[in-house]
């Protein structure tokens, strides 16, 4: 899981040869600390599937604002830095891998 920032967005993001799931999430929120272990388990149980970020919005509200990210956790996927797909509040792990494969 890599730590997403708008510094290393292009890289990262744009042109990750995966789709990109990426978490937005802040400390202060209990949704986005319960969902934390759901997209560990989703990480270990999925290898190479798709590649995880996660993007801290009291850091980085530049990239909140740029993806009209409004509450939280939102989970965007991503292909090339282009919004594919977008959910917001914290799923389970049966919802998230769903919510990937009907997306990816």
């Amino acid at each position: 899981m890599i730590h997403v920032t708008s510094k290393n967005f292009e890289e990262e993001v744009v042109k990750s040869d995966k789709p990109v799931l990426l978490d937005f999430w802040a400390a202060w929120c209990g949704p986005c600390s319960g969902f934390a272990p759901i997209l560990d388990q989703f990480e270990t149980e999925n290898p190479g599937k798709v590649k995880i970020g996660k993007v801290n919005v009291d850091e980085e509200p530049e990239l909140a604002r740029r993806f009209l990210v409004m509450s939280i956790p939102t989970i965007l996927l991503l292909e090339k830095g282009e919004k594919k797909a977008v959910t917001v509040g914290a799923l389970g792990l049966a919802d998230l891998e769903a919510w990937v494969n009907a997306n990816v």
